[in-house]
């Protein structure tokens, strides 16, 4: 018999949720379940395999927190089949997409956006990206020499000839290019830097924190709204 608790009320016990359990459906029933979802047919069995015991996971801790609240009211709550908890699956990876990247709609105004992609690739560029990516390529070979090259020779000659600099290097994001650039030419030196150019950046980046770390000695000049060349 069910136990009570001290008001008397039958409380479910260790044996209830035992047999609670024992109604969950198979990993491989939910996955039969979950055939023929067209949203799915990009994932692989594994991914798909992964979300199913996800969701057993829950439903079975959804179980054990019933049996542990002991519920009084309305009858014992009952697993979910295979067939419900499949479209719980179908949901959530549906949701999800077999790919986090998407395209979308850039209605800001603003044209080079951090947040949606930056800049746009042009059809050429595309071409060249789906020729080369689906091969092996010479990305750090010298083929020529027939010895191990370097991954920025293939861009350095376009980024000295666009800017007109002696040499040129490729970060992934401007804090990056700021701390190589003043560890390189500053370290111990002063750096003059605009107030108004003090500010946080992506990724919580501030930019008289790096500056400082690069060694070099920040030099605040103007005011926060408006800089002068006297300044």
């Amino acid at each position: 018999m069910p136990r009570a608790d001290k008001r008397g009320a039958p409380r479910a016990g260790a044996a209830d949720a035992q047999a609670l359990l024992r109604g969950l459906p198979s990993v491989d029933a939910v996955l039969i379940a979950l055939e023929g979802e067209p949203a799915l047919v990009a994932l692989p069995h594994a991914r798909r395999a992964e979300a199913v015991r996800e969701a057993l996971a829950r439903e079975r801790q959804r179980l054990l927190a019933a049996a542990a609240a002991g519920v009084t009211a309305g009858p014992t709550p009952a697993p979910k089949d295979a067939a419900r908890i499949a479209v719980e699956v179908a949901q959530r990876l549906g949701g999800a997409g077999a790919f986090s990247l998407t395209r979308v709609i850039n209605a800001t105004g603003v044209v080079l956006h951090t947040n949606l992609g930056r800049a746009l690739l042009s059809k050429l560029a595309q071409e060249r990206l789906q020729a080369v990516a689906a091969a092996y390529s010479n990305l750090e070979m010298d083929v020529a020499r027939k010895e191990r090259g370097s991954r920025y020779s293939h861009v350095e000659g376009l980024l000295r000839r666009l800017t007109g600099a002696e040499a040129a290097l490729v970060v992934n994001n401007c804090a990056s290019a700021v701390l190589l650039a003043l560890e390189s030419l500053a370290r111990g030196k002063e750096v003059i830097v605009s107030r108004g150019e003090l500010i946080e950046i992506g990724g919580e980046f501030r930019i008289p924190d790096i500056m400082r770390r690069s060694g070099a000695v920040l030099r605040e000049v103007g005011a926060t709204n408006r800089t002068h060349l006297k300044d």
